[in-house]
């Protein structure tokens, strides 16, 4: 019994060690194939390489005041709210709001800052939300508030317009 075991055991080992070689052929194959490549390179980099001619457009002079400047307050979002004013002057069609506050004391002290800055604040107080916003500036037209906007963005992050309707 011990004699079939190791007889069985060495041909299952001759067969696995011949079975798994793996033949020459397919060494070959690769090392053909990696040096047609190299060649293709080595054909392609000693051919001239064919210039396209290069066609340039010619230059429109135009004068400087032929410029024509086109501002962005179209795509400026106004929000429209109904709003009743608690202290300050008249309130115009735009608006700068700079905070919303639900106690209007904290509206007042941002009022006082932004009077004490030179700017005729006022306190609005929204019908629907009741929340107290402070207007640091208003205006008829969008294009001005919206240029007042942007001056107060640098001071106060997220200021943004009011539409009274």
């Amino acid at each position: 019994m011990k004699k079939q075991f190791i007889l069985c055991a060495g041909l299952c080992a001759a067969m696995a060690f011949t079975s798994c070689k793996s033949g020459d052929s397919a060494y070959k194959q690769a090392y053909m194939k990696a040096k047609q490549q190299e060649e293709q390179q080595q054909q392609q980099q000693q051919q001239p390489a064919q210039e396209e001619p290069v066609v340039v457009a010619p230059v429109e002079t135009k004068p400087a005041n032929d410029t024509q400047v086109v501002d962005n307050t179209d795509n400026v979002n106004v929000r429209q709210e109904n709003v009743t004013l608690i202290s300050g002057n008249e309130l115009k069609a735009f608006s700068v709001v700079v905070g919303s506050f639900s106690l209007q004391a904290n509206a007042e002290g941002l009022q006082q800052q932004l009077r004490n800055a030179g700017y005729d604040a006022r306190i609005v107080r929204n019908t629907q939300g009741g929340t107290f916003r402070v207007v640091a500036t208003t205006f008829d037209t969008k294009g001005e508030a919206v240029a007042s906007r942007n001056e107060l963005q640098g001071k106060y992050q997220g200021a943004w317009l009011l539409y009274n309707k």
